[in-house]
């Protein structure tokens, strides 16, 4: 039988909690929701239930107790207790105090080695920016030369960094004396702990918002639908924009004479309660 889950091996904390069932369920010593709960000090014998299928969060003294309950000691305790205070964060700063709690821990650098490579890519909107300029046949990897053709205009210093990291990451690469791509894509991360994914979404949208005041109206397409839907149209149209996404990747890659970076914005939200 395979030994009992690692919580250092997971980066959320619902799919440890599943893990962490199944595994004692097989191990055929009685365990159950109702054992769970009593190890717990919860009063409802099915509340482990609710949270493992994402119909209940878990507060601060509530993490400390299942933390307990799954056995978890010194530092497993603390990092699952931080996991889901990163997974339920409301706010931004919420979600970086959370993430670097959950960074001082050795053992999540290690099992996490690319999370610092999405965080620096994403750190900055023009880091992306500079990327996809690079698809240009005329691209100069020169900094004046980079900061002179963004918009909104970044410093030199800005730009030097901006090739740094991607030249760290291997998103630019040197050919023939120049700089180029190193692939036509960048997939980024879908997972609990893509925040600095979420920030740079954030920071997007304040580059939409700048754009209807900066950008000439011929140059740029922001306009919104408000619907009302049901939840089987809501989950269909979520899917179809996924879709949508892959399509005009596939469609809009770059061409030999491509010149002008543009920033795309998919944007659907509920504007009323689930009931």
């Amino acid at each position: 039988m395979p030994g009992a889950p690692d919580v250092f091996d997971f980066d959320d904390y619902r799919a440890f909690l599943r893990a962490h069932y199944a595994h004692k369920k097989a191990s055929g010593r009685g365990f159950s929701l109702r054992v769970f709960s009593r190890l717990a000090g919860l009063t409802s014998s099915n509340y482990l239930k609710l949270v493992m299928d994402g119909d209940r969060n878990l507060g601060a003294e509530a993490a400390e107790r299942f933390a307990s309950a799954c056995g978890l000691e010194a530092s497993r305790a603390s990092y699952f207790v931080e996991l889901v205070a990163l997974q339920q964060a409301k706010t931004q700063p919420e979600r970086e105090r959370a993430y670097e709690h959950l960074r001082s821990h050795r053992r999540f650098r290690q099992a996490h080695p690319l999370d610092d490579e999405y965080a620096a890519y994403h750190a900055h909107w023009y880091v992306p920016a500079v990327r996809e300029l690079a698809a240009r046949k005329d691209f100069e990897a020169d900094p004046k030369w980079i900061a002179a053709r963004l918009m909104p205009a970044i410093t030199s210093r800005q730009a030097t960094r901006a090739l740094k990291v991607l030249r760290e990451l291997g998103l630019l690469v040197e050919d023939k004396g120049k700089l180029r791509q190193a692939h036509a894509l960048v997939k980024t991360p879908d997972k609990p702990l893509s925040h600095h994914v979420v920030r740079f979404h954030r920071v997007m949208m304040e580059r939409a918002a700048e754009a209807l005041d900066l950008v000439p109206r011929e140059q740029r397409e922001i306009a919104s639908l408000t619907l009302c839907l049901s939840d089987r149209q809501l989950r269909a149209l979520k899917a179809e924009l996924a879709q949508l996404r892959g399509e005009l990747l596939r469609k809009y890659g770059a061409e030999a004479d491509a010149k002008r970076v543009v920033q795309l914005n998919l944007h659907m939200f509920p504007l009323s309660i689930e009931e």
